[in-house]
């Protein structure tokens, strides 16, 4: 897919993610009438938001190369060279900061009586060490997925999906669990609150520089693929 197409995907699947979460929270608490305090609540709307990882994680596969994360988008930018890190910063992750803007505002148009987004709820230099943290693990899993760890399209979406869930569940209660700076913009802009102190550094230094420390890690400790070794893996894909 040529790189507009690769930016109208990104925009596309950002925007949707922004949905994805809420339908999810309507489809549990509303539809089937589950209590936020309710643990057998939790576990379904567990179950759905993995659910709902694998259908992006197809859309992104059908969409060869779709994201709606910044920070996917930067790691494979870093990766891929000069012109593919300018392609990413310049266009894809701005593309997908309006999609999530937007996605937002029509939510909030559909539904005025939503939540508000992710909320800090610790200092915000404790609340940039945990999203760094969250993110370094979270690319660092992705990284290893993509060099073709063995197993499936479904395994391999499937490790994803509960790593995230894991650590999204672990940080919930601190910064919302994010990874997904784009994400948290939506909500941020949609409040007033995008070019905040708390905003810039929780959400977006915090977990850039943690993908960039997950890529260089990454890069050091596995060596890169010959060209021997990328070849019968393409066969596989």
């Amino acid at each position: 897919m040529g790189r507009i197409g690769i930016v109208v995907s990104d925009f596309v699947l950002s925007f949707m993610w922004t949905w994805a979460g809420v339908l999810v929270n309507i489809l549990v608490h509303g539809v089937l009438g589950f209590s936020r305090k309710d643990t057998t609540g939790e576990i379904v709307r567990y179950l759905f938001s993995v659910i709902s990882m694998f259908v992006f994680a197809f859309l992104q596969k059908l969409s060869k190369g779709g994201l709606y994360n910044p920070l996917t988008a930067l790691a494979a930018g870093v990766t891929g060279g000069f012109g593919s890190f300018i392609f990413t910063v310049l266009v894809r992750i701005p593309v997908e900061v309006i999609g999530s803007i937007l996605g937002v505002k029509h939510i909030i148009h559909v539904f005025p009586e939503i939540g508000k987004g992710p909320k800090l709820n610790v200092a915000i230099h404790h609340g940039a060490l945990t999203e760094g943290v969250l993110t370094f693990f979270i690319v660092m899993l992705s990284m290893g997925l993509a060099r073709k760890i063995p197993g499936s399209f479904f395994m391999k979406t499937w490790i994803g999906s509960i790593a995230k869930l894991t650590l999204h569940v672990l940080g919930a209660d601190l910064t919302g669990g994010c990874m997904n700076p784009a994400a948290v913009m939506g909500w941020a802009y949609a409040r007033g609150e995008h070019i905040t102190q708390e905003h810039l550094l929780v959400y977006w230094l915090g977990p850039i520089k943690a993908t960039l420390l997950a890529v260089w890690f990454f890069n050091v400790v596995f060596k890169p693929l010959t060209e021997e070794q990328e070849k019968p893996k393409a066969k596989t894909d």
